[in-house]
């Protein structure tokens, strides 16, 4: 988390409503990255196991797909909102520094 404020800092030089600018974006560009991984290889995990239960056992995890899948996402969405909020949070700057 302190890297985000890190380049936030670089990228602004000084500026102290740049910061907080780049703070917030580069927050949200990490976050749909985590998102998006953790979202495929959950996809790719539960496409694995449907195949894996339909060979093994004759149950109902095709119609279920959509409902496990949702639960998935919804939780995915949770845990990468709260890192998002905490990484913003933790590096943004309410008060101008004193030069």
């Amino acid at each position: 988390m302190e890297r985000i404020g890190l380049a936030a800092s670089k990228i602004a030089k000084g500026n102290f409503f740049l910061y907080n600018f780049f703070v917030v974006v580069l927050t949200i560009i990490f976050s749909l990255f985590i998102f998006f991984i953790a979202a495929s290889s959950i996809t790719l995990a539960l496409v694995i196991l449907g195949y894996l239960m339909g060979g093994i056992m004759q149950t109902e995890f095709t119609k279920r797909w959509w409902d496990i899948f949702g639960i998935c996402m919804m939780t995915l969405t949770v845990v990468v909102s709260v890192f998002s909020v905490c990484a913003i949070l933790k590096n943004i700057k309410i008060q101008k520094p004193k030069e």
